[in-house]
Order: structure tokens, then C-alpha cells, then sequence
């Protein structure tokens, strides 16, 4: 019967969507930054498969079926893009050049610390698009030669750090200007960062959309020059 249970997609679904509800109360219990909603999901299901010792192959049955919604959610955000569409017109270039930069310090950076420490080009192709949004930089990671498995934690560890982050960073260097809090946000941390951005305003969070589809082509063009 427990195995029945664990083997169906519906376990995968329903602890994804029970956990992060639970991650959701504690956030709003708290009121911290720190008390990341994904943040905690991640931990509790984490919890959950090692106490009851249930392999990840089982719970990703329905993992992927979440998974597969992380693409139509992210395009989504093209609905408050739509109505911001008279600042970004106003900002575009802004925008462009702001993404360029955000997305080569990224690449430039991640390339620095893997000559400093001499890691391997297989572990330098899979960390370089982790602060693009997971499909693009599964493409980028495979078309080199990367591990999946570890761009994909990249990415979560990237866009959760950045939702954590980002609000203690745009106090710390006293960034006023919504649209530059929202490209910020959207070109370091992708849609995980976006949520964050949502929170702070719609214009926030639109322009962090944006951002995430400008910085995503410009880091496939960079990484062209690797």
C-alpha cells in the first residue's frame, strides 16, 4: 500500500504543494526574508524522503509534473509586462544594458572561481547559466558538455539565494529606482528571484520578467565566446 502511495504522481504533487503552503504560513508568521517559501519546501520534502526513506526517482513521478508548470508560470509574468509596457518602452535601454552587464559578471565570475580552483571544464559548463532560468540553462550546461543535475542545483541555489537576498541587498546599496530593482532581481536570479520581485511592487516584478528573457539570449551569447 505505502509503496502504491510513494509510486504515485499525486505523492510528488501533493507534499510539493503541502510544503510549500506550510513554507507560504511560515513567511507570513515570520516576516522574514530568511523564511524563504521554496526555501522551506525544499527542506521539508527533503525531510520527508530521508525519514521515511523514499528515492528521489519516486518522488520525481510527480516532481516533474510541478516541474513542468515552472515554464507557463514564468510566462505569465508577460501579463504584467503587458502593463508596464509604457516604462519599459521608456526604459528599454536601460533595461538592455543593465541585463548585459548583470548576466557577463555572472559568466565572468563563475569562470574566475573555476580557473582559481582549478575545477574541470565539465563542472565550469554546468555552474556558468545559473542565473538564467532552468530550461535555458539546461540547454547551455548540455550544448557544453555540462551535468545536468548540477545546473539545475545551481539555478535553485542562485534564484533562492537571490529571493532571500535582495531585499537586505536593495537596503544595504539604497537602490530607490523600482526598474532597477526589478532588473536586478530578474538578472541574477531568475524566476525564483521574480516571486520576490513580485512582492516589492508590479513594477518590480515586470521588470525582473523582463529581465529574465533579456538575460537568458545574453548569456547564450556570451557563452558563445567561451
Amino acid at each position: 500500500m505505502v509503496n502504491q502511495l510513494v509510486s504515485s504522481p499525486l505523492f510528488g504533487i501533493v507534499l510539493c504543494v503541502v510544503t510549500f503552503w506550510v513554507g507560504t504560513r511560515v513567511n507570513q508568521w515570520l516576516r522574514t526574508p530568511v523564511a524563504n517559501p521554496l526555501l522551506i519546501a525544499i527542506l521539508l520534502c527533503s525531510v520527508v524522503l530521508l525519514a521515511f526513506r523514499i528515492p528521489l526517482e519516486q518522488f520525481n513521478i510527480g516532481g516533474e509534473i510541478i516541474n513542468m508548470l515552472v515554464g507557463p508560470a514564468t510566462a505569465a509574468l508577460a501579463l504584467s509586462i503587458y502593463h508596464q509596457r509604457k516604462v519599459l518602452g521608456k526604459y528599454f535601454l536601460p533595461i538592455v544594458v543593465g541585463s548585459f552587464a548583470g548576466a557577463a559578471t555572472s559568466l565572468a565570475s563563475v569562470a574566475l572561481l573555476c580557473r582559481l580552483f582549478r575545477l574541470d571544464e565539465v563542472i565550469l559548463s554546468s555552474l556558468l547559466p545559473k542565473s538564467v532560468t532552468t530550461a535555458i540553462a539546461l540547454e547551455i550546461s548540455a550544448g557544453r558538455g555540462g551535468i545536468g543535475s548540477v545546473t539545475i542545483l545551481a539555478v535553485l541555489i542562485t534564484g533562492v539565494s537571490g529571493a532571500v537576498f535582495a531585499p537586505l541587498m536593495i537596503r544595504l546599496f539604497r537602490v530607490k529606482n523600482p526598474v532597477a530593482q526589478g532588473v536586478a532581481i530578474g538578472t541574477c536570479s531568475h524566476a525564483v528571484g521574480t516571486s520576490k520581485a513580485i512582492e516589492l511592487g508590479e513594477l518590480q516584478g515586470a521588470m525582473s520578467g523582463i529581465a529574465i528573457g533579456v538575460a537568458g539570449l545574453m548569456t547564450v551569447l556570451i557563452t558563445l565566446l567561451f
